[in-house]
This record gives C-alpha cells, sequence and structure tokens, in this order.
C-alpha cells in the first residue's frame, strides 16, 4: 500500500505544486480586499481542487499504460482501488489544511471576513461534501467498461453530481429545520450530511472493487 500511495503522489505531485501557487494568491487577494466571498471560494476551492488532483492524478497512468501494466504485477485488485480512494481522501485533507492556514491567517491579518463563526463550519460541510461526492461518483465511472476513454466527462459529470447532491441535501435539511436555525441545528446537519457523504464514499470503494475485479482490459 505504501509504494501504491508513493505512485499516486508523484502522479498527483506536479499539478498540485501549480494548484498551490494558485490557492495561496486567492488567498492572498481575499486578506487584502478583506472579501468574504474571495476566501469562501478560496475554501471551497482548496478541498474540492486538491481531491479533484488526485483523480487527475489517473490521466497519467493512462498516457504511460501502467493502469493496464499494475494488474500484472503482485499487487492486489484490491489494494490498487484502496491506495485510489486513500489517496483522494488524503489530498482532501491537504486541502483542508491549507484551508485552515489560510482562514488563520485572514482572522489574524484581517479580522474575522465571514458574518459568523459558524460560516466557517458551513464551507468545510460543503467542501468535504463536494470532494467525496464526485469521487464516491467518478471512481466507479472510470473503472467501468471503457471508463479510462471518457475520464473528461465522467469528472466533469462527478462534479455536478456532487454539487447537486450537496444542494439537495442542504435543501431538505432546511425543510426539516425550522429557520433561522440555531449554531447546535446547523452543526446537527453539517454533521448528517458529512456522514452520508462518507457512507456514499465507502459504498463507492466496494462497487469499484467489485467492478475492477472483473476487469481483463
Amino acid at each position: 500500500m505504501k509504494g501504491l500511495l508513493k505512485n499516486n503522489y508523484y502522479a498527483t505531485i506536479a499539478n498540485a505544486k501549480l494548484f498551490f501557487i494558485v490557492t495561496i494568491l486567492l488567498c492572498a487577494l481575499s486578506v487584502v480586499m478583506k472579501s468574504q466571498m474571495l476566501l469562501g471560494a478560496f475554501v471551497l476551492l482548496c478541498m474540492i481542487g486538491f481531491s479533484i488532483i488526485s483523480i487527475v492524478g489517473l490521466r497519467k497512468e493512462i498516457a504511460s499504460k501502467w493502469n493496464k501494466y499494475k494488474i500484472a504485477t503482485p499487487l492486489k485488485r484490491v489494494d490498487i482501488i484502496r491506495g485510489y480512494f486513500l489517496s483522494h481522501l488524503l489530498w482532501l485533507i491537504v486541502g483542508m489544511l491549507i484551508a485552515g492556514a489560510g482562514v488563520a491567517l485572514s482572522v489574524i491579518l484581517s479580522g474575522l471576513l465571514f458574518d459568523k463563526n459558524i460560516d466557517i463550519f458551513n464551507f468545510y460541510v460543503l467542501g468535504i461534501g463536494i470532494s467525496l461526492f464526485t469521487g464516491a461518483f467518478f471512481f466507479p465511472l472510470f473503472f467501468s467498461r471503457n471508463g479510462e476513454e471518457r475520464n473528461e466527462a465522467f469528472l466533469a459529470i462527478s462534479l455536478l453530481c456532487g454539487i447537486g447532491i450537496i444542494a439537495g441535501l442542504a435543501t431538505l435539511m432546511n425543510a426539516v429545520f425550522p429557520t433561522p436555525m440555531s449554531n447546535a441545528q446547523i452543526i446537527i446537519v453539517g454533521i448528517i450530511i458529512m456522514a452520508i457523504a462518507v457512507f456514499a464514499i465507502t459504498i463507492s470503494c466496494f462497487l469499484t472493487i467489485s467492478i475492477y475485479r472483473k476487469r481483463d482490459y
């Protein structure tokens, strides 16, 4: 598993470095302009962007045909898929940490740019939820028959599905809970949404393993 994670890391690190520079510039701009909108965009971009970078790294395997050679090695197919999912989660955590550091810096230099402290939690729920749902949709599609040939389309579809599901869950929770919600209710709603997202990507992992086991290339 350690070797698989290293392989996935080297496949994504170049794009991650470039994307990191973009996020830093966006964070600096939000602090200088004291813009709540830009800071919110920075937080979401960090989590969604870094997790998607792990997905984009799969394109290098297609170009080098390593995805076909890999199954001829002693590596278990279960471990190969778990490695992809774990890399996705690790890059999401990287995005979360960078987002947290950026928000902390903005608070130190410009004060709290959000209307309420709870707004930061909401942005994290959105970022984590969209990232997990995107991965949950993408991986089974990618490893389906001829999925590699449509990876860009599947990525776009998965991202739109992730955004749509989060929007739908948020609308449903607003209908269930009275508005305006208290901070405690907002936290409960956020935990419910993230729990559903974690459940979805867990089911997706098992589904992807099942699909990958049947691939003969």
